[in-house]
This record gives structure tokens, sequence and C-alpha cells, in this order.
């Protein structure tokens, strides 16, 4: 498997590669010149499992700020580049855990020296970033379009000019908004390198379309081996992207913890408020460290056979409903009943 023979790489105090855990990665909406605010979205990220955290660079002003958030937050920070080698730099010596950088574009191989020099000095890794909507015109031209392996021969350029500095701390990142361009990108480059990779189909979209289309390429992606560190990219509240990349690694079986829901299609012969009772039963526990499987079936005809295969769950009737815990049905409840007395199982728990 690609993802046991990476090179292990350490951010702030985790470790990726090597067949490390795949770790979910973030990125604050916030102006990171604004201390408070940014802490304050990191908290809440931190908080509903994002483990490394990417904040942008634009400004002299962030890159300082970056020093008083990291000394706030838990998690390791990453410093989104674009252009400016100094802003790089300036990130470095402020504490940022990791840099994301396009070499090509940090104003030319000299600067590029200097902020590899200045991570070498201390032990801070690079990821070097391609994203297909900016591939060279020359690449683009060669291939006819943009192309999977275009993408590929334009980041492990980029990895060559700072392996040719004599540095290998090394995450490499190829993304595309394209989801079946994007997984051959990165079939393609599994086989080319043994630096960790950061996945993601970029520019996914919004909430519904961009949840479909990152769960669909990243289970590609990852059910091959493939991928040490993910984010899921949406145009939306960051811990949406948080929470859709947890449900994505536990689906996979790459991640426990959290209690899974499983809940059956509404249809005729529905009798209670199915809709309304899942959604309720996934925000209860959300934040019930349990690891177990929780059902919540629709009727009395499928749903206890299906709730059993579940630790527990319920199935509902006309106006009431069953709790069903290791496959033996404990209790008939009156419909309004059936979440406080679920509730109660799970925090009693045993």
């Amino acid at each position: 498997m690609y993802r046991d023979n990476t090179r292990v790489i350490h951010i702030g105090d985790r470790v990726i590669g090597g067949g490390n855990p795949i770790l979910i990665q973030s990125m604050t909406n916030t102006r990171t010149e604004d201390v408070k605010a940014t802490v304050e979205q990191i908290r809440r990220l931190e908080a509903a499992g994002c483990e490394i955290i990417r904040c942008t660079v634009p400004t002299i002003e962030a890159a300082r700020a970056l020093s008083e958030i990291r000394r706030q937050i838990s998690i390791p920070l990453v410093a989104d580049i674009h252009f400016d080698y100094k802003m790089a730099i300036a990130a470095i010596e402020n504490g940022a855990d990791k840099i994301r950088i396009n070499p090509g574009n940090i104003g030319g191989r000299d600067k590029l020296a200097e902020v590899v020099k200045c991570a070498k000095e201390r032990n801070i890794p690079i990821r070097v970033g391609v994203n297909s909507g900016s591939l060279e015109k020359d690449i683009i031209a060669r291939y006819g379009s943009v192309t999977a392996e275009g993408i590929v021969e334009s980041a492990l350029d980029k990895v060559a000019m700072i392996e040719d500095m004599d540095y290998h701390e090394i995450v490499i990142s190829i993304k595309s908004s394209d989801v079946m361009m994007c997984a051959e990108a990165h079939d393609l480059i599994a086989s080319k390198t043994t630096y960790p990779l950061h996945v993601g189909i970029t520019e996914s979209g919004t909430l519904w379309s961009g949840n479909i289309k990152s769960s669909v390429g990243l289970g590609m992606i990852l059910s091959r081996g493939i991928g040490d560190t993910i984010r899921v990219s949406l145009t939306g509240d960051p811990v949406e992207e948080v929470r859709t990349a947890r449900l994505i690694l536990r689906t996979l079986g790459l991640r426990k913890g959290g209690i899974e829901v499983v809940s059956c299609p509404t249809c005729g012969r529905t009798q209670i408020d199915l809709i309304g009772l899942a959604n309720r039963v996934e925000a209860m526990v959300a934040d019930i460290p349990l690891d177990i499987k929780v059902a919540v079936m629709g009727c009395v005809v499928n749903g206890p056979g299906e709730a059993r295969e579940a630790d527990i769950g319920i199935a509902g009737g006309i106006g009431e409903g069953l709790l069903i815990k290791h496959g033996e049905v404990i209790r008939k409840l009156p419909e309004d009943e059936l979440l406080d007395a679920l509730r109660d199982e799970l925090m009693n728990w045993q």
C-alpha cells in the first residue's frame, strides 16, 4: 500500500506518512490578522475533529499574528503563501508548523532558496501545492489540455526544485475540481514518489454538491491506499468540512470513534416522523464519545430486523416505537419518548 511506504513527516507534534493515521485538515476563513476571530474558529474546528489547520498569510501583519494564534491553539498551524517569499519566511519565523507554497510562483529560484534555507534551519515541512486551475501554459500546450499527467509533471518539477536545494521535508498536494482527473492524477503520482500526499477535491462547491463530489473523489483515492492528510473543500462553514471528512474516513474503515447513525429511506409504510427523528438523533449523538452504530427505522415491518444489526436502535410504529438493544426489543414507547429513551441508553452505555 502506497501510504505505508511514504516518508514520515512531522508537522508540529503530529506525524504523517509511513502508515500513520490519515489526519483531517481544514482552513480558516477569517482574516488571519484578527487573532481573536481566528482562534475562536480554530477552536470550533478542533472540537469538531480538525487535526491540522491552515491560515492564509497575505500580509506581514497576518504572518506576525501566527505567533499569538499558535500560542492559543493545540493543533499544528500551516501558513498558506502565494507569490511573496517574504511572507513564507515571516510565517516560519512566527511559528508556523508547515508552509504551503507553489515554488513556481514564489518569486524565482533565488527567493525559493531563501525560503528553503529558513525552513531547513527549523525543520519545517513544505507542502508543494499544484492545482489544475494554475497549471503552466507550456505544460497545457504540451498535453493539449489540462490533464492528470500534466498536473503530476508540474508537481514533481516543483518538488525537484526543493530537492535540488537538499531539502526533503516535503508534502505534495495535487488538486482539481474534476473528480475523475484528480483520482487519475493521484494514481499516477503515487507510482512516482514516496512523499506524503495531502488529498482533496478543490473548489468542490456548496455543502450539498461539495459533499457529494468530495465523498466520491476522496473515496476513490483513499480506498486505493493513497493519502496521508485530507481536506473536504466546501463553500460553507469549515466545521462542515471536518464533519464530512470524519464520516468519509469512518465509512472507509480508516477511522474509528464516534457514533454511526444509519436510517432507512422513507416509504408508504412509515408511520412516524422518520426524517425529523433521524436528524434529531444524528444531532444528539454528535458529541457522545462512543464507537457504536445506532439505527433509526421507520416501520415495524423491516425496522426491528434491520435495527438488530446495529448496537442499538429504534423502530417506529403508529405513534409509537420499539427500542432495540443488542438485537433484543427492550421497550415499547410512545413516539414522543423515543428520543429521550435512546439518549438515556447511550449516556449509560454498557
